[in-house]
């Protein structure tokens, strides 16, 4: 399978939730072997979208950076995933640049899908699909990943698949190995189930998804008050 990690974090190589991808990856790889090429978007030139349409109406560029490689790397994977750190309840400045400037995908026309309208295809990727492995900073996932959920959705509402991680900031932290490495099997399992049957259990999702530690004390240790 090809795959295409698109790692949105800020820190690139030394991301907290590019662990937790590596874990899912390594477990695809136990199913089946895969082929992986990673993009750090933090190191690529990809200017904002102007919003002029250019791309859309006539599929030419009105900036010249690296999205139009990037864009046919996209085209000839099979998965893609977005890797990121939760930000402001979102996607990283850089990775949203991203996925903003994947406009040329699609056209201006528009078409009503399961009731709400779309902008028709403007070249074909209904091979591809789409992975978000997140994690965040708070010690838990309510209301804190439902904004990304809802905007990776939309964005890719066919063949998609969310892992949410909280206390994420615990993986780049040796002395939290009692508790991460245990965490991080738990999403090569998740690895495997996804390469075997392109789903992953919603039990081991929600599983995944849970405190490392008890809310509670990762907030003290956070504000520096644990004992």
């Amino acid at each position: 399978m090809k795959i295409l990690v698109l790692n949105g974090s800020p820190k690139g190589k030394k991301s907290d939730t590019m662990h937790i991808t590596r874990a899912f990856l390594a477990g695809m790889r136990e199913a089946a072997p895969q082929e992986v090429r990673t993009i750090d978007v933090i190191d690529r030139h990809i200017e904002f979208c102007r919003g002029c349409f250019t791309c859309k109406r006539s599929g030419e560029q009105c900036v010249i950076d690296d999205m139009r490689g990037i864009l046919e790397q996209m085209l000839a994977s099979e998965v893609l995933l977005f890797s990121f750190s939760l930000h402001s309840y979102g996607m990283p400045a850089a990775l949203k640049s991203l996925v903003d400037r994947m406009l040329p995908l699609s056209s201006m026309a528009m078409a009503q899908v399961k009731g709400r309208y779309v902008h028709v295809g403007q070249r074909d990727y209904s091979q591809l699909r789409f992975l978000m492995i997140c994690g965040c900073g708070f010690p838990n996932s309510r209301r804190n990943f439902e904004p990304a959920v809802r905007q990776f959705e939309l964005l890719f509402p066919n063949n998609h698949t969310i892992l949410t991680v909280p206390e994420s900031p615990m993986f780049n932290a040796p002395e939290a190995a009692v508790v991460t490495v245990p965490r991080l099997e738990l999403v090569r399992r998740a690895g495997r189930q996804y390469a075997q049957t392109g789903q992953i259990d919603t039990a081991l999702l929600a599983e995944i998804g849970s405190p490392m530690i008890p809310e509670e004390l990762y907030a003290k240790i956070v504000n520096g008050t644990a004992e």
